[in-house]
């Protein structure tokens, strides 16, 4: 339960008391439904404003909720024949990044996102969703196989960012990166990117040059976490809060600043307490970028997509 989100539960706590009330009590006890329903309107009111005002920290924080969907979530959710495809064909293969054939109901396309977990046994096995240098290698290897066999690619972003440790750097994470970002441009084959929580630094960019880019309502996409700028602009992690501020990183920043095409609304309350719903939005994206950029000829696509990204960052003074 994150701190805002205590009004809430209290709500749920309460009607959930009162229909076990209902449930058990004498039948003369039973006639409490008006004051079950008024409590439920109440918390969709609750929940509706307190989202409505969340600040960018808050923000950050859903984005990162535990019960959140994950790529493996929208797989399960949106996608049938999900095949898994394994290893970079030079290391070994990263849990902290899938990838695989799937259907979107009678659409064939090729599957790439962070994974995380949703305890610590299994946040271990996924690296808590950083990806080492194989991670970005196998990514990039099932890319060109989805050129060679004509099939769009759909990715899911959800990562704190790349690995940091000595090892990855040892076999190369920046040039994975890097090779990823360069070779990304030059897949001929629609990209389609969706930021469904947290959307790291390189560690997000590695898998995210695409020719659409969405993102989710509380997800966020930046150059470095709260914590990290915090601390190094205030050298206190503490002060993530004021950093979350600064770096205009929320999907209406993002949108404003032209890094991403489209904000995929939320059900109330976020994400993680209506998967199927999110799940269904998704789809629906999905679907209609593809009919959007499919026929569009290779060439146009990779122009399309290379002058989008060039126009990022543009200012008037």
């Amino acid at each position: 339960m994150l701190d805002f989100e205590k009004p809430i539960i209290e709500l749920e706590e309460e009607i959930k008391r009162l229909k076990s009330i209902s449930a058990s009590a004498e039948p003369s006890l039973r006639d409490i439904e008006p004051e079950i329903d008024k409590l439920e309107r109440k918390l969709k009111q609750t929940t509706k404003k307190i989202f409505a005002n969340l600040t960018p920290w808050q923000r950050a924080q859903v984005a990162r909720h535990p019960q959140r969907p994950h790529t493996s979530d929208y797989i399960n959710l949106l996608f049938t024949d999900f095949i898994e495809l394994h290893g970079d064909r030079k290391f070994g293969d990263d849990a902290a990044i899938i990838t695989g054939l799937a259907k979107l109901k009678e659409k064939r396309l090729v599957l790439i996102g962070h994974q995380k977990g949703k305890d610590t046994k299994e946040n271990l096995r996924y690296n808590f969703g950083c990806a080492n240098p194989e991670g970005y290698r196998k990514a990039l290897r099932i890319m060109k196989l989805a050129e060679r066999f004509e099939l769009p690619i759909v990715v899911f972003i959800d990562t704190p960012g790349a690995f940091p440790g000595i090892e990855a750097e040892e076999r190369g994470q920046a040039e994975a990166i890097a090779n990823n970002l360069r070779e990304m441009f030059n897949i001929a084959v629609p990209i389609l990117i969706f930021i469904i929580g947290e959307g790291g630094s390189g560690g997000a960019l590695g898998i995210g040059i695409g020719d659409k880019i969405a993102i989710l309502e509380n997800a966020y996409y930046s150059v470095i976490s709260p914590e990290g700028c915090a601390a190094i602009l205030w050298r206190d992690r503490a002060k993530a809060d004021q950093a979350a501020d600064a770096l205009k990183f929320t999907a209406k920043d993002l949108l404003d600043l032209g890094v991403v095409d489209e904000i995929i609304p939320e059900p109330i309350g976020g994400a993680h307490r209506n998967s199927e719903e999110i799940s269904v939005r998704i789809g629906k994206k999905i679907n209609r970028y593809l009919n959007e950029l499919s026929p569009l000829p290779k060439d146009e696509l990779l122009q399309k997509r290379y002058n989008k990204f060039r126009k990022m960052g543009e200012w008037e003074q």
